[in-house]
């Protein structure tokens, strides 16, 4: 293991992982809050769409993923926000749009984008570059700016929107602002995990951390704890063998955190009341 540290691609998977467990807890907690999960597949579909357009045009796959994603999350949220379109009809056209986008991209694409597009769609986190550091990282700084500035403003519509509104906070700026957020921790975590797979990092840490606690900053706090050892533990295990794809490793190893919660949470729940009297 030692021997491995020392390698520099092992040390940029390593930071890599890190920053995707770190950001994609955060924002899931708003989008979990918002009974918003799919988001992230549907916006994962869309960045499909992006990689595939980077790919067609010769530009490099993850800033025009930034920039299909960033325009795909603000379409929805306006579909659904102004239109009588309701918030799971408008997942469903983000699903089959970002799909039907990607697939017919990649399929007047030059030959060979076919087998670089896998390691977007499952992850390939072991040939991430340091440029791939620089603009994750970079994009991880924006989404924590984002959650350090207006999280409180964020937890109120969270809760309740309405409440929001009466408290005159720009609700559907705050809206727009939540659904970027979520687009930009796609793109961050597509080399990671994949982009088929980016979505339960957003969801299954918080809902790992909501059977053991109670209140929302200690639900982010350790939704991201979760987050960052699924995703360091996930990477270890996938090197012990190259069989073991990373991003998969990292999903199945939340899943079990998930699952050794549910246990753990009856005690710590039954506990509380007797706290209390």
């Amino acid at each position: 293991m030692s021997d491995l540290l020392q390698r520099e691609f092992f040390q940029l998977a390593l930071i890599a992982a890190l920053l995707v467990g770190l950001c994609a807890p955060a924002v899931g907690t708003f989008i979990v809050q918002r009974r918003l999960s799919l988001l992230g597949d549907g916006i994962g579909h869309v960045a499909l769409t992006g990689v595939a357009l980077g790919f067609l045009t010769g530009t490099a796959p993850v800033l025009t993923a930034v920039v299909v994603s960033v325009l795909g999350a603000v379409a929805i949220e306006l579909v659904r926000a102004r239109g009588r379109t309701s918030g799971d009809v408008a997942l469903a056209l983000l699903f089959y749009g970002g799909i039907a986008g990607g697939v017919m991209l990649m399929g007047i694409a030059p030959g060979g984008s076919n087998a670089k597009l896998n390691s977007y769609l499952f992850g390939a986190i072991a040939s991430v570059t340091r440029e791939d550091i620089w603009v994750i990282g970079g994009l991880a700084v924006a989404v924590l700016a984002v959650v350090a500035i207006f999280g409180r403003e964020l937890f109120v519509l969270c809760q309740d929107e309405e409440v929001a509104k009466a408290s005159g906070l720009p609700v559907r700026f705050l809206s727009l602002m939540i659904a970027v957020t979520a687009a930009l921790t796609v793109v961050i975590a597509m080399r990671v995990v994949g982009l088929l797979l980016v979505s339960a990092l957003m969801v299954i840490p918080v809902a790992t951390s909501q059977q053991l606690t109670k209140g929302f900053k200690a639900t982010m706090g350790l939704a991201t704890l979760f987050g960052m050892v699924a995703a360091v533990g996930g990477l270890l295990l996938s090197s012990l063998s190259p069989k073991v794809p990373p991003g998969a490793s990292i999903v199945l190893l939340a899943l079990s955190g998930f699952v050794l919660a549910l246990g753990v949470g009856k005690f710590v729940r039954r506990g509380r009341p007797q706290e209390s009297t």
